[in-house]
């Protein structure tokens, strides 16, 4: 699952981050083998006029797709971190780039809104309670979603009994 619970005696804190299916390792030997793989029909005409004609356009091809999975990894650079103290209950949303959001409202008045369809995913989940309602986790799967909705319900009613 890409998110966990931290519980120490004060504090609750949930962290989530987005899935990845091709981790670091897997990204160099993809490139190094898709180099080496393009490179194979280069022995052919090694030496030849035919080699420098098509050694830019492969080399271009593998830096394309050195850019594209940088960028990817780049872009999916979220770190959500929901933390449930006593009196306050804080989301803040490192996004790509750095970018930062915070949220903050009392955790008796939260509520975790479960929206099977209308949302930008299906079972997209908000909670609503402080200034304004903020999504939580809309880079998981419909499934992680699904499973982590009623998680939120428990902790928060279990941190309400507790106070």
């Amino acid at each position: 699952m890409p998110y966990e619970w931290s519980d120490t005696t004060e504090i609750k804190a949930l962290h989530l981050w987005p899935y990845r299916s091709l981790p670091r390792r897997g990204f160099v030997w993809f490139i190094g083998g898709t180099a080496c793989l393009i490179a194979v029909p280069l022995l052919a005409v090694m030496g030849s006029p035919v080699f420098w004609g098509l050694l830019p356009f492969l080399v271009l091809a593998v830096s394309g797709m050195y850019w594209a999975l940088e960028r990817s990894y780049r872009d999916a650079e979220i770190i959500e971190t929901l933390t449930l103290s006593e009196n306050r209950l804080h989301l803040a949303r490192i996004g790509p780039r750095g970018k930062r959001q915070e949220w903050e409202a009392n955790p008796h008045w939260v509520r975790v809104e479960q929206h099977k369809t209308g949302g930008p995913v299906a079972e997209y989940i908000t909670l609503a309670g402080g200034p304004r309602a903020v999504e939580l986790g809309a880079f998981l799967s419909e499934e992680e979603r699904k499973q982590l909705a009623p998680e939120l319900r428990q902790a928060l009613r279990a941190h309400n009994q507790r106070t």
